[in-house]
């Protein structure tokens, strides 16, 4: 919880709270529904909850945001995003029902109010958003691919609508034919090694009808 507030120091008491309780409500689910490995449960802080909020470094959403976290897992990013900006609406998605009882089990356990969760296939979510958020789910042209239509025309934020993406290791290959996307590199914002060669990537995109 130190490492959150190192980088975040301006939560408010309930923020804190509901981070604090996210450890003890993963370890407790994570007992009977094997989201997390063994060795990032032991690193909850660094290895999930600070990467998911790598993009609340490089875009801190709008109150009224609208935001999709596709292929959500066990809640990442989207929880931490979530107790970060409580005026926002989250959008959980994953097609592994299994994942999402848990993320419904933190979610009710946290007491947070703005995240919604679906069991379904990304392609079949109807709606738009202002920015689609995942963890690396699949290489872009697949994610953009499942993602088509979905985001909003409307522009309310500096970044333009679209997809934030974290991801690892050398993208130059997989982001070639992307001339509008921009990579952070996560260790401009936290000092610790895992964030080394992790990222945040923004693609903006063109809204189809």
């Amino acid at each position: 919880m130190e490492l959150i507030l190192k980088y975040f120091p301006n939560l408010t008491e309930d923020q804190i709270a509901k981070f604090k309780k996210l450890e003890s409500l993963y370890q407790d689910w994570n007992l009977r529904i094997n989201v997390v490995s063994r060795k990032d449960i032991d690193e909850l802080y660094l290895r999930h909850v600070l990467h998911s909020l790598g993009i609340a470094k490089v875009m801190p959403f709008n109150e009224n945001a609208k935001i999709l976290d596709v292929g959500t897992g066990g809640g990442f990013p989207g929880i931490p995003l979530a107790i970060m900006y409580p005026e926002a609406s989250f959008h959980l998605v994953d097609s592994i029902a299994k994942k999402l009882k848990v993320v419904d089990e933190v979610v009710e356990g946290l007491g947070v109010t703005n995240v919604k969760t679906t069991n379904s296939r990304v392609e079949d979510i109807t709606g738009t958003y202002d920015f689609i958020v995942s963890r690396a789910v699949a290489a872009m042209p697949t994610f953009v691919h499942w993602t088509k239509g979905k985001i909003a025309k409307t522009q309310n934020h500096p970044l333009k609508n679209g997809i934030l993406y974290l991801k690892g290791g050398d993208l130059s290959e997989e982001l070639k034919d992307y001339k509008t996307v921009t990579i952070y590199n996560l260790s401009d914002y936290f000092t610790e090694d895992f964030f080394e060669t992790k990222k945040v990537v923004h693609l903006p995109l063109k809204y189809k009808g």
